[in-house]
């Protein structure tokens, strides 16, 4: 895993001051906020690498599919526990709007 999505993020949850950043960047983006990747690549890891903390899209999805495994592999939760923390979690693709992966629509090819 990219050890600097995980640096980014540390920062990202303890600095207000970046956070916002994020969101007025957000904010700003013209295109769809439902194709997440693209959304990523405008907003997120631009900031990311003026922080000298580049990382891609499939770095992300690492991250962020280990960390929500990680947390389910940690506990038995019931499926009411489980839809409960998938709402206080944030994450930036996993289970969030359309990506560009064109495998989707193409059958795998």
């Amino acid at each position: 895993m990219n050890i600097n999505v995980i640096k980014f993020f540390e920062k990202y949850n303890s600095d207000p001051e970046l956070y916002q950043r994020v969101q007025d960047a957000v904010a700003a983006y013209p295109g769809s906020l439902e194709i997440r990747d693209a959304l990523v690549e405008a907003t997120l890891i631009p900031i990311a690498e003026e922080m000298g903390l580049g990382f891609t899209v499939l770095d992300l999805k690492v991250y962020e599919a280990t960390k929500k495994n990680a947390k389910y592999n940690d506990t038995e939760l019931t499926e009411e526990e489980l839809a409960a923390e998938d709402d206080e979690e944030e994450y930036w693709l996993e289970g969030k709007g359309w990506t560009n992966d064109e495998s989707a629509f193409c059958g795998g090819q």
